[in-house]
């Protein structure tokens, strides 16, 4: 029985395959894998600093620090009790911004700006000055593609920001 055993171990391995793991093939094996884990970090770290960094602010640290200056800011024109609403054109050519105090009369003698951003692409922002149609409305051309946009509007008097808003809207 031992016999029969022996040869069937012998003839397996002349009839199995020419495949030999050699020392030379498993450093190859290894070093294959670890170029093409470098090669996709290296592809990864291309397109992560090339592409979108993320960042609302050029200098965030800065405009971190002035960050109370902001709350103040907010509270004083809470206290104001001013309405401000804008309105696109039906051709989504025009934009008018009505400003009335809290007793409801016009707000005149204004600068007034608007800017239209894209949420994701900074290159298709738009900032619109508006010139005063009538007391307390403010309006001017600005042709809008459809799409997701944030609205600010921006309204000054002598270099005071008096009203800050910013709200996403939806352009059909």
């Amino acid at each position: 029985m031992s016999g029969m055993t022996m040869d069937m171990e012998r003839d397996r391995g002349e009839r199995g395959s020419s495949f030999r793991l050699t020392g030379r093939k498993v450093l190859i094996i290894i070093l294959t894998c670890f170029g093409i884990v470098a090669s996709v970090n290296a592809l990864m770290i291309h397109y992560a600093l090339s592409t979108f960094r993320g960042e609302v602010a050029d200098h965030p640290y800065e405009v971190g620090l002035a960050y109370n200056a902001e709350i103040t800011a907010a509270r004083a024109q809470e206290a104001r009790g001013w309405r401000v609403e804008a309105h696109l054109g039906a051709s989504r050519k025009g934009v008018e911004v009505t400003v009335r105090d809290a007793q409801g009369h016009a707000v005149p003698g204004l600068e007034v700006a608007v800017m239209f951003g894209a949420p994701v692409d900074a290159t298709l922002d738009r900032r619109i000055a508006l010139n005063e149609k009538a007391a307390g409305v403010y309006a001017a051309d600005a042709p809008l593609p459809g799409g997701h946009w944030d609205l600010e509007i921006l309204a000054k008097r002598d270099g005071d920001t008096e009203f800050q808003s910013k709200s996403r809207i939806f352009v059909k």
